[in-house]
């Protein structure tokens, strides 16, 4: 039953993760667009955009996502954690198509299902190949 609460952990981090990292870069991507000024040089340029709710929401996002990464990697092992928050550029093509109406070419998609390919191979081996990190103190 441990091994069983730990996958669940797992998992529920990794979704966790893959969502506010995705949602946190979709409400950047969208908020940047509607600046008045592209981002450049300056840095008050920054500073003043951080005021816009899309822009600080995705980085609020992001902040809360990079919080869940270790908790992620508190029960996974990094070779596992990677490939599999690499999912989170297939939900970007997706949510960039679907909320920005970004044009998704045909080699892009390729990509994304290559991207998609090797984290269902990683997903399908164990997570954790060590013991307890730190135990022999």
């Amino acid at each position: 039953m441990p091994d069983s609460n730990r996958l669940i952990r797992t998992y529920f981090w990794l979704v966790l993760f893959l969502g506010l990292r995705a949602f946190g870069n979709l409400l950047l991507a969208s908020g940047v667009k509607h600046l008045p000024q592209t981002l450049a040089g300056d840095p008050m340029v920054y500073l003043r955009s951080m005021l816009d709710p899309s822009i600080a929401a995705g980085v609020v996002m992001l902040i809360g996502g990079l919080l869940v990464r270790l908790a992620l990697l508190s029960v996974a092992d990094l070779s596992f954690v990677l490939p599999m928050t690499a999912v989170g550029y297939v939900l970007a093509a997706l949510l960039g198509r679907v909320f920005l109406h970004e044009t998704v070419s045909l080699q892009r998609w390729l990509a994304v299902l290559l991207i998609f390919a090797g984290a269902a191979v990683v997903g399908s081996t164990p997570q954790s190949t060590t013991g307890k990190v730190g135990a022999a103190r």
